[in-house]
């Protein structure tokens, strides 16, 4: 089993910057994939960005290209999510997902974290 814990969000204006942060603890030896997805009040939860353990190869909704990087640091089983250039409308609570082989969807975090945009 793999657990995940999420930091790094808060309150944010418009146009500001926050860095996300998720550590994959317990059975991470075979991680295929980690991201970031999100769920909005009153919406289903929305992928965001996704990385391969690897770092060889990166996803993102249209919705944040060009404002989110989504990096990692396999050594220790963390990703992160730099988000720039924020808008109200990204206003949700984010969660890690990671994908492991031999799964048939992605786990993800109990909790997430908070992102909220002010206009």
């Amino acid at each position: 089993q793999v657990q995940l814990v999420e930091s790094g969000g808060g309150l944010v204006q418009a146009g500001g910057s926050l860095r996300l942060s998720c550590a994959a603890y317990g059975r991470t030896f075979d991680i295929y994939k980690m991201g970031w997805f999100r769920q909005a009040p009153g919406k289903d939860r929305e992928f965001v960005a996704t990385i391969t353990k690897s770092g060889d190869s990166t996803d993102y909704a249209d919705s944040v290209k060009g404002r989110f990087t989504i990096s990692r640091d396999s050594a220790k089983n963390t990703v992160y999510l730099q988000m720039n250039n924020l808008k109200p409308e990204d206003t949700a609570i984010y969660y890690c997902g990671v994908f492991s082989y031999g799964m048939a969807e992605y786990k993800y975090g109990d909790q997430g974290t908070q992102v909220t945009v002010s206009s």
